[in-house]
């Protein structure tokens, strides 16, 4: 297929070849791996500046995503690529495949610089979702940053930068510009940009930003960075965000009024605690889905008015195509018992999906964020169960609302279980509020209701 950029994907290819360093924060279907594609491409083909190039991402981006953009566009007919992912064995043999880009996954960053044995002779690198090094802690930062040196240039994709707040910021910063703009140490980051937010004496659990923090920090930025959104640069569909609320009996209702206030539940064979706000909020998201984890591991179940509701929606489908989100192992299992239902793994699951050849399929937006391409499959995605992530909650609604979808509109149909958390997390998810202060004080709304 010919590749006919947009203004913006010209421009932004451009912003990658005449910087050495680079951060894309391109809104969800933008184009983000054909445009760095295509920057690439210049780079080995025209102006023979780079000779090797490694691509970063997370699994299935990794695996699929990639080299079907290659295939897909005839101007990148001559890039070569060799996808690292599978066994060790396989790993080491597509390393050692000619190619002039390896495109590997972000949990084999620290095996590829600490374990493979093999000179680290890259000198570009592409991070494709730059949030997965945003803990300056991990791993996989530690390993990246070992031989972040030797690179002579990197790019950093994303379309959700710091969702979670400015602090994640720093790390991911640091991992292209070596702590050349954001500084070297997270204290310093800090002592420039926060101040203590919750604390006990002397002990801070968290900060909130200076009120000038966030112009400081993309001020500093700003050289290397280039930000859009799609809804500046697309004619995007309509996007409809519906709520069908479902409601719970007293007696369903009084088993989790009962664990919202003595943080115990028990059933005549299971008992049901929670530690803490975190855990607190988790179980009550569990039983507003319709079953709950007790502490010995066995899934107790509550309702099945979310079953109910989904089977409501899945008639009204007719037919058409219907993705579904779910967050816990037992919505899956519930769900997959009541309906005939595939969920979406491998890349012959996106491939039929695509096809049209499921009728309903499900997603974890855990695995279903980063860069998957659904949008050709269908036009309205299911919130079975809801997360607090606002990263992942944009991803896995991006995989229908974004460029290429044919539907006028684009439906986002929320089960909502009434009275209950959910409606905490869906009020949180409006107000991008996300982090961890506001599920405290979403727990700390449900308890004193």
């Amino acid at each position: 297929m010919k590749f006919i950029p947009h203004d913006y994907q010209r421009y932004a290819a451009e912003f990658i070849i005449t910087h050495p360093i680079s951060a894309l924060l391109l809104d969800m279907g933008l184009g983000k791996t054909s445009i760095t594609l295509t920057a690439i491409n210049d780079l080995l083909f025209d102006s023979f500046e780079i000779h090797k190039v490694l691509v970063v991402a997370p699994l299935r981006v990794a695996r699929d995503t990639w080299s079907a953009e290659i295939e897909k566009w005839e101007h990148l007919k001559n890039l070569q690529y060799s996808v690292v992912v599978g066994p060790a064995q396989e790993r080491l043999k597509a390393l050692c495949t000619p190619a002039d880009i390896y495109i590997i996954n972000r949990e084999n960053i620290q095996w590829l610089v600490e374990e493979s044995g093999l000179t680290f002779d890259f000198d570009m690198a592409v991070i494709d979702e730059l949030s997965s090094f945003k803990n300056h802690q991990s791993k996989r930062f530690k390993a990246f940053m070992k031989v972040r040196p030797k690179l002579k240039r990197i790019v950093g994709l994303t379309g959700t930068p710091a969702s979670n707040g400015l602090m994640d910021l720093f790390a991911e910063f640091k991992l292209l510009d070596m702590g050349e703009r954001l500084g070297r140490l997270i204290g310093q980051y800090r002592n420039a940009y926060f101040q203590p937010d919750k604390r006990n004496g002397m002990v801070v659990y968290s900060y909130k930003p200076l009120p000038d923090a966030e112009q400081r920090i993309y001020d500093k930025i700003s050289d290397i960075t280039i930000s859009m959104k799609a809804t500046d640069h697309l004619k995007m569909p309509e996007l409809i965000s519906a709520e069908y609320m479902v409601q719970l009996s007293e007696n369903e209702k009084e088993k989790y009024d009962r664990l919202k206030k003595d943080l115990i539940f028990s059933t005549e064979d299971n008992e049901v605690t929670a530690a803490n706000a975190a855990s607190l909020s988790n179980k009550l998201s569990q039983m507003a889905n319709g079953a709950v984890y007790s502490d010995d591991g066995e899934t107790v179940h509550i309702h099945d008015r979310k079953l109910d509701a989904l089977e409501d929606i899945i008639e009204s489908m007719n037919g058409r195509p219907l993705l579904v989100a779910y967050w816990f192992k037992h919505d899956l299992e519930r769900i997959k018992k009541r309906f005939e239902i595939r969920e979406i793994k491998s890349s012959e699951d996106i491939s039929d999906w695509n096809s049209g050849k499921i009728p309903v399929a499900l997603i974890h937006p855990a695995s279903a964020g980063h860069g998957l391409n659904l949008q050709s499959g269908g036009s309205t995605l299911v919130w079975f169960g809801l997360t607090w992530s606002l990263e992942l909650y944009q991803q896995t609604n991006a995989r229908l609302w974004r460029q290429g979808q044919t539907a006028d509109t684009v439906v986002i149909q929320h089960i909502i279980a009434k009275s209950t958390i959910d409606e905490q997390i869906m009020k949180a998810l409006k107000t991008k509020d996300t982090t961890q202060a506001a599920l405290i004080t979403a727990v700390k709304a449900e308890v004193h209701k």
